[in-house]
């Protein structure tokens, strides 16, 4: 089966690092215009070139923080600017965020809900009254297993995730009679920049010495296929449900975790 997306222009965010810029580079292979959203204007130059060397279409960057209300205008203006229009929607942005109940702030939960679900909403907010009319669209709601299967310790991200998965419900119901697919993506144990950066936390702190390869080794631990995933893994799951391939997927949560939330719950 051949996944193309010719003729489609998509609106990544946080995709200039890890999963989002493997997206981007596995939309753009396949023939997608490819806007990335980032906060660093010389990480974005860098994805941009990275993307673009893959690229038949179009390349577009954006500096925006997508946590407020006028980063998520601006994403979502300049990337119509460039494109015309946004077929696929990627909600990508955000890091875990996780701690002790009692030590999580008012403003850590409100900083955290702004980017990892008020986001999401201000972007399909913009993006779903043009899919509706031109009968196709697609969104993508990057979260993690732990929607689902949340752990002690995992708030707030456990909390903002699940409700990434009850808006995913919400717009897919919205979105179906006009052809509008809105899915979500559970990210579990994939091996990505957040990955790169515990291990070397771990590595300063001195509390731990182990190679990279090794601390994979030990991250895969209960993780039924017995390897993480790799990011390219995940991006091609990503484009199939951008693609006309998926047309009859709508409101899933589909896990990319080697089978791991099968085998906790």
């Amino acid at each position: 089966m051949d996944i193309r997306l010719d003729g489609r222009s998509a609106l990544i965010t946080g995709g200039s690092t890890g999963l989002g810029l493997a997206m981007a580079k596995e939309f753009a292979a396949s023939g997608a215009e490819v806007a990335i959203v980032g906060r660093r204007p010389d990480v974005l130059e860098r994805a941009r070139q990275e993307i673009a060397a893959v690229a038949s279409g179009r390349v577009h960057a954006v500096a925006a923080d997508v946590a407020a209300a006028e980063g998520t205008d601006l994403a979502f203006r300049s990337t119509v600017a460039a494109f015309g229009k946004v077929d696929i929607l990627v909600n990508n942005a955000g890091k875990a965020q996780v701690g002790r109940f009692e030590d999580i702030t008012d403003e850590i939960w409100q900083a955290d809900f702004d980017l990892k679900l008020f986001a999401a909403v201000r972007l399909a907010r913009h993006a779903l009254p043009a899919m509706k009319e031109r009968g196709w669209g697609r969104i993508i709601n990057v979260l993690a297993t732990g929607a689902k299967a949340p752990r002690p310790g995992t708030a707030p991200t456990a909390v903002s995730r699940a409700a990434g998965l009850a808006l995913t419900k919400v717009l897919a119901g919205e979105g179906a009679p006009h052809n509008v697919l809105v899915n979500a993506l559970l990210v579990g144990m994939i091996d990505s920049d957040q990955w790169v950066r515990r291990h070397a936390e771990i590595r300063a702190a001195g509390t731990d010495d182990v190679s990279y390869d090794q601390f994979l080794t030990r991250m895969a631990a209960g993780i039924p296929l017995g390897r993480v995933g790799r990011a390219e893994e995940f991006a091609a799951i990503a484009c199939f449900l951008a693609s006309d391939a998926g047309s009859y997927i709508t409101g899933a949560s589909l896990a990319a975790d080697g089978g791991h939330l099968v085998s906790s719950l």
